[in-house]
């Protein structure tokens, strides 16, 4: 089933364990007139870089220096993969569909910000990556709202039962407690649509999901 999409850049935003991946792929069979991105690209050489930074390569102890260096690290493999594998692409006009974007490091880097520099964070981020570095802003950006005790099983799930192969991030409840904080209020703030991926502590049908997900996008 192929879809007319209206939009040139839609982001599907969610935590680690929501079923981003997963609904990506459906999303590849079913909207064929769309191209798919994912952020971070490991396999080049500034992924590579994230890959280090998320095993904790860099041991930074200032929360403040790392919400903004982890910033920039992400923000330069965005700009890198826009500038060698997309841009053309987007330029096209053809309909982009990423997952994670610029608001990623709104989810997850703020958070190591007090609350009351979080609109200050994200004017220093749009800045940088949409005025700066120049990359398109989204028309639309949909937030998969998985409950983070369903998040975390579905992760432990993903690894075998092994929490030794959680990243930094998968491994720091707490952390992902204040990051689902961050992406409400951004999605607040800027209008992102959300879809309640939970129920009953049980995540919701993958089909359901995305039935609600292509809807919005058709929608749009």
């Amino acid at each position: 089933m192929a879809v007319m999409l209206l939009k040139k850049l839609i982001v599907i935003e969610g935590l680690d364990g929501s079923g981003k991946s997963t609904q990506l792929e459906l999303l590849k069979r079913k909207l064929t007139d769309a191209r798919f991105i994912t952020f971070p690209y490991y396999d080049t050489d500034s992924g590579r870089i994230i890959s280090s930074y998320l095993k904790g390569s860099f041991n930074e102890t200032d929360p403040v220096r790392s919400a903004y260096s982890a910033s920039i690290m992400y923000a330069l493999d965005r700009y890198t993969s826009f500038k060698t594998h997309w841009q053309a692409l987007y330029e096209s006009g053809d309909p982009v569909i990423s997952a994670r974007y610029v608001s990623s490091n709104a989810v997850y880097q703020m958070t190591k910000l007090e609350k009351s520099e979080w609109d200050g964070y994200i004017a220093w981020l749009t800045d940088l990556e949409y005025k700066k570095l120049g990359m398109p802003r989204p028309d639309m950006t949909i937030f998969l709202d998985m409950p983070m005790e369903i998040s975390q099983k579905l992760l432990l799930e993903r690894y075998g039962g092994d929490e030794s192969k959680k990243d930094i991030h998968e491994r720091d409840t707490a952390f992902l407690a204040k990051c689902h904080e961050a992406a409400l209020y951004t999605a607040e703030k800027y209008g992102w649509k959300k879809i309640n991926c939970g129920k009953n502590g049980e995540p919701r049908a993958i089909s359901d999901i995305n039935s609600e997900l292509i809807d919005l996008i058709k929608n749009s």
